[in-house]
């Protein structure tokens, strides 16, 4: 696992992010790849206008909705770096 916070958050097209983690990596994310069919307390990201209300969570070092649907800074991480998350010795994503 990785431990990194994200320290910035700007929404970019379609279901993209522009993430800013606390190591410095910068990096564009498709939400949808990662919450997509956007179902249960994802399904209100699929509007527009919600989807950019997005806003990092300092305490939790990581990005939040309104609705309190947040996404793990690992699994962020590891799609923005393109490192797989390893947990005892065992590539879990990526």
């Amino acid at each position: 696992m990785f431990l990194i916070d994200v320290t910035n958050v700007k929404p970019a097209e379609g279901w993209n992010l522009e993430l800013t983690f606390k190591d410095g990596l910068t990096s564009v994310v498709d939400i949808s790849a990662i919450v997509g069919p956007f179902e249960g307390v994802f399904a209100p990201l699929l509007d527009p206008d919600f989807f950019r209300r997005v806003r990092v969570d300092p305490e939790m070092g990581t990005i939040v909705w309104p609705n309190g649907a947040d996404i793990c800074p690992d699994v962020l991480y590891s799609h923005a770096s393109g490192k797989p998350i390893v947990i005892d010795g065992r590539r879990v994503l990526n």
